[in-house]
């Protein structure tokens, strides 16, 4: 593997103080949702508090369990009830090179499902699943490969719920609103494929709702950081495009939006992640206007995290660190983050510390 970082080393500092625990979840630690599922990855988990706790909605990955010969994978039905679908693999029209994803008869199929579950927490660090609260599963037509990487966002009494909505028809930005964790109003899909890592600000600005977002494109533009504004958060326009991949950086091929931007007395602070050609994520930040965060201020040249610990650089999918959720307390800033696409795990930062990365 290449280096991520492509400067000399002293101009590098990772500022992430990891947890000692991590990693705090690991797959063996839930029961699957379903007979003839195993749970493969947790990954990427929104993060809020609830009731005086910090509550993780954890993205868990089931696959199915492979045979000599021949190729199992999930999807739902139109009950939204997971269905096997099992083809020979040496099959023709088979092409599975990627650990993520398959093609099958020109279709693309994803090897996992995934949906999501809330787990809690006293201190921040011992998690549990809370049997009372519902998981969250993909649900209709648009939705039929699951439901991913859910960013929650808090705005008085209601919990905005953004995620990846994944079908053989795109993969979009579905939504969700809650004020108990027991009931939820769905709004579908928000913002249309192919677009993701869609993270509410958790106060409007101008009497504005804003968003940040990422189409991509594989014609012409990329993977790049867009901001949109809704008058009721629910409709969203005035798309403008606000980060962009970098040439020769350790964000070269891909940048996506962390969770909800952070308000600082320099303006709202946001942890994004970036990838490079290798697909080796790591952690940057970059800082909007205040009163008008289609206004990139500063960001950061090196990331502030990088992969280092065994259980980032190897997993199901490694040299992966990746967050959509976090907790902010004064200037502690708990990042709970996916690490090597399989594990959960915590780390702290110090709001000013990373503001003076910023350039």
């Amino acid at each position: 593997m290449p280096p991520i970082i492509n400067k000399p080393k002293e101009s590098f500092q990772d500022l992430a103080q990891r947890f000692p625990e991590n990693p705090l979840l690991l797959p063996r630690d839930l029961q699957p949702s379903a007979a003839g599922l195993h749970i493969i990855s947790l990954l990427n988990p929104g993060a809020f508090r609830y009731e005086g706790k910090t509550c993780l909605l954890v993205r868990v990955a089931e696959g199915v369990t492979q045979k000599e010969g021949v190729l199992f994978f999930p999807a739902l039905n139109a009950t939204g009830n997971a269905e096997i679908i099992e083809v020979p693999l040496n099959d023709p029209d088979l092409i599975a090179t990627d650990a993520r994803v398959i093609n099958y008869k020109g279709l693309d199929y994803l090897t996992t499902i995934s949906h999501l579950r809330l787990l809690a927490s006293e201190d921040g660090v011992y998690f549990e699943e809370q049997e009372n609260y519902p998981a969250l599963f993909g649900n209709g037509y648009l939705e039929r490969f699951g439901v991913e990487d859910c960013r929650v966002s808090q705005i008085d009494d209601t919990y905005y719920l953004t995620y990846t909505a994944v079908s053989d028809s795109g993969v979009g930005v579905g939504m969700k609103t809650t004020r108990d964790w027991q009931h939820f109003e769905s709004y579908g899909m928000i913002l249309p494929p192919h677009n993701k890592d869609c993270a509410i600000f958790e106060e409007k600005v101008g009497g504005k709702y804003y968003c940040l977002h990422r189409p991509s494109s594989k014609e012409i533009g990329g993977n790049y950081i867009w901001l949109a504004e809704s008058p009721d958060g629910l409709h969203w326009g005035n798309h403008q495009c606000l980060i962009k991949t970098r040439p020769g950086l350790w964000d070269s091929a891909r940048v996506g939006a962390g969770a909800a931007p952070i308000r600082t007395e320099r303006g709202w602070l946001e942890i994004y992640h970036g990838a490079n050609a290798e697909h080796q994520y790591c952690l940057g930040a970059f800082l909007m206007d205040i009163d008008d965060p289609s206004k990139v201020i500063s960001r950061t040249t090196q990331p502030i995290m990088v992969p280092a610990e065994a259980y980032e650089l190897s997993g199901f999918f490694g040299y992966v660190v990746f967050t959509n959720g976090h907790v902010v307390d004064g200037d502690r800033l708990t990042v709970y983050y996916g690490a090597a696409d399989e594990f959960v795990c915590g780390a702290y930062f110090s709001i000013s510390e990373i503001l003076t990365k910023l350039l």
